[in-house]
C-alpha cells in the first residue's frame, strides 16, 4: 500500500514536468518530509518525557494545555521561536552562531538513515552503520564550540567535558556496534534488519550479544547527556552548561536535537538487536503500515529504558565516569568483540 502511494506520487509528478525535474522535486519532499518528523519527534518525546517523570515521581505532568497536555510543548516551541536571540558581548560572534547549527545538521542527517520500515528509508547505502556513526560524531563539535565560543566559565567547563565524556564513550557505543556487525556480517542497515527474520540479533548471539546490549545502553546513555551521564550540561552545577548562553531558536536548536537523538540511540538500539520493523512474532507482515508500527512501538519502549534511568540513578562524578568507561566498559568491549568473532568463526552462532 505505501509502495504504491509513492509510485502514483512519482507517476503524478512525472506527467507534470520533466523527469529530472521530477527527481529533484522528490528529493525535496523528502527533506521536508523528514524535517516534519524531526520537529514531530522533539515535541512528542519532550512531552513523553515530561509525563513519564511525573508518572515516576507521582505528578500529573503537563495537563492543561490540549487533551492530556499534548500542547504544551507545542506552546513552549512557539515560545523559543518569539524569544530575542542574545548573547554575551565577548563571545566569538561566529563560532557561537555556527554551533548550534553543527548539532541539528548532523542529528537530520543521521535521521535519513533510519529505517522505519521496509518502505519508509530515505537513504540506505552499503555502509549505513558506519556513515552513521561517523556523521553522528561530528554533533560533538556543536557542543564543544559552544562551550568554547560563549565566553562563560560554566559554558566552558561544560564543553571541556564534552571532549572528556562523548569521545570517550564514542568507543563504547562503536565497539558495541562492531561486536554485532561481526555477527550480521553486513553494515546496511536494511540487511541488518533482514537478516533477523530467523530471530533477532540479540538471539542470534547469545551472551556476546547481551553483553553489547548493554554496554550499547550504558554508553548510548552518557552519548546523549542524560541523567546520569549529564555532566556537560549539570544543571545543579553549571546552570545549563554548554549551552548557558544560548537563548530563543539557538537555545531549541540544542533541546530539539537532544530528544531526537535519544530516538537516533533507541532506533540503533532496536535496528541491531530487535529485529528493526520486523514482527517480534516470526511472521511476515503484509498488513499495511505494520512495519512502521511495529518499529515505532520497539523505538518507544528502549525510549523509556533511557527515561527511566533519568529519574532512577543520581548523577555520576567526572572520575567515576571516566573509570567506568576506560577501566570496565572498553575491556570489556574487546575481550567481547574477540568472543564474538570466535562464535561466528566456530559457527556457534543461530
Amino acid at each position: 500500500m505505501i509502495l504504491n502511494i509513492f509510485t502514483d506520487i512519482h507517476e503524478l509528478l512525472l506527467g507534470l514536468m520533466p523527469e529530472n525535474i521530477v527527481h529533484i522535486t522528490e528529493l525535496v519532499l523528502i527533506a521536508v518530509a523528514y524535517l516534519g518528523i524531526f520537529a514531530i519527534l522533539g515535541l512528542f518525546l519532550v512531552w513523553l518525557e515530561r509525563r513519564i517523570a511525573a508518572f515516576f515521581q507521582f505528578r500529573l505532568g503537563p495537563n492543561r494545555v490540549g487533551p492530556m497536555g499534548l500542547f504544551q510543548t507545542v506552546a513552549d516551541a512557539l515560545k523559543l521561536v518569539s524569544k530575542e536571540l542574545t548573547g554575551t558581548e565577548k563571545a566569538d560572534k561566529f563560532l557561537y552562531k555556527i554551533a548550534p547549527y553543527f548539532v541539528i545538521t548532523t542529528a537530520l542527517m543521521s535521521l535519513s538513515l533510519i529505517p522505519f520500515s521496509y518502505e519508509i528509508h530515505a537513504f540506505d547505502i552499503n555502509i549505513g552503520l558506519f556513515f552513521l556513526t561517523s556523521v553522528s560524531s561530528v554533533g560533538v563539535l556543536g557542543i564543544f564550540l559552544a562551550g568554547w565560543a560563549s565566553n562563560n566559565k560554566y559554558s566552558l567547563i561544560g564543553g571541556m567535558r564534552t571532549g572528556i565524556q562523548m569521545i570517550s564513550y564514542e568507543l563504547s557505543v562503536g565497539m558495541a556496534i562492531v561486536t554485532m556487525v561481526v555477527l550480521a556480517g553486513t553494515l546496511q542497515i536494511s540487511e541488518i534488519v533482514e537478516i533477523q527474520k530467523d530471530g533477532w540479533l540479540i538471539y542470534q548471539g547469545h551472551i556476546p550479544a547481551i553483553i553489547a546490549f548493554m554496554i550499547f545502553m550504558i554508553a548510548g546513555t552518557a552519548e546523549s547527556n542524560r541523567t546520569p551521564f549529564d555532566l556537560v550540561e549539570a544543571e545543579s552545577e553549571l546552570g545549563a552548561g554548554f549551552h548557558t548562553e544560548y537563548s530563543g531558536m539557538n537555545f531549541a536548536y540544542y533541546f530539539l536535537a537532544e530528544f531526537v537523538n535519544l530516538f537516533l540511540i533507541s532506533s540503533v538500539a532496536v535496528i541491531l538487536f530487535f529485529g528493526g520493523w520486523l514482527s517480534p512474532f516470526g511472521i511476515t507482515d503484509t498488513i499495511p503500515f505494520a512495519g512502521l508500527f511495529w518499529f515505532v512501538i520497539k523505538v518507544l519502549g528502549v525510549i523509556f529504558i533511557f527515561m527511566w534511568f533519568r529519574w532512577t540513578f543520581p548523577r555520576f562524578r567526572i572520575d567515576q565516569l571516566l573509570t567506568l568507561e576506560w577501566k570496565f566498559l572498553l575491556p570489556i568491549n574487546m575481550v567481547n568483540i574477540v568472543l564474538m568473532a570466535l562464535m561466528v568463526w566456530l559457527g556457534l552462532t543461530l
